[in-house]
């Protein structure tokens, strides 16, 4: 059996969450405020809080997990930079996760409906969100892309599970819906990585540390700035 030492980073929401953990056992979490964006204050401060309380040291690690997205721009940088920069500098493997597919870990493990499709809601502003459908068994329905959240979605016949901050914000489309189950309040903490994380050590399928790049959800909006 590979006992791996794995540290977590996830960055894509306004959470900021790091986690260390040994074969699949949390050893130790921080997580900031999920209401404010603390990203570039906090991550690194994590980092040594989580391995210092986890009893080890930087060089021990035997892989980073990042959250890849989508989500925001800001984070996501952030965080896979803190991430490709430990791995490189102690040479350990990268293993970039679905901020959507940690969702989804997430709400299997505080569930107990188990028959709706899930999904998983990272907020993209306005009543739009990042989506994407998955099976009770963590399976992929779709791929990931954006979603306007309104009635006509919401009055799908489809039994679904929702959750997420993008699904936080749409509550009032929820309310007295018989085939939403509405999961509030549940965030991608790093917590939730481990699982994927593990299988994907195990079967050494890593990310390519000079080509893995975040998954906004959508390009930027960036325009040229008018002249005076």
């Amino acid at each position: 059996m590979i006992v791996a030492l794995i540290l977590a980073i996830e960055t894509a929401t306004k959470l900021c969450s790091v986690a260390v953990a040994r074969a699949g056992k949390l050893l130790a979490i921080r997580e900031s405020d999920p209401t404010t964006n603390a990203h570039a204050e906090k991550l690194n401060v994590f980092i040594e809080e989580v391995i210092r309380e986890a009893g080890c040291a930087l060089q021990e690690l035997d892989a980073v997990a990042v959250g890849i997205g989508p989500g925001s721009y800001t984070g996501l940088r952030i965080g896979l930079s803190a991430a490709k920069g430990m791995c490189y500098a102690l040479d350990i493997p990268v293993i970039g996760l679905s901020t959507l597919s940690t969702l989804a870990q997430g709400a299997l493990e505080h569930a107990s409906e188990r028959n709706a499709e899930l999904w998983p809601m990272v907020d993209a502003r306005r009543m739009e969100v990042f989506s994407q459908p998955y099976s009770a068994e963590l399976e992929p329905q779709q791929p990931a892309a954006p979603l306007i959240l309104d009635q006509d979605w919401a009055q799908q016949p489809a039994a679904r599970m929702v959750f997420g901050d993008g699904a936080d914000k749409a509550a009032e489309l929820w309310n007295g819906n018989e085939n939403i189950t509405f999961l509030r309040g549940m965030t991608p903490s790093a917590k939730y990585m481990f699982t994927a994380a593990e299988k994907r050590y195990t079967a050494e399928a890593f990310d390519d540390l000079a080509y893995l790049v975040p998954d906004y959800g959508k390009a930027a909006n960036v325009g040229m700035a008018k002249k005076a």
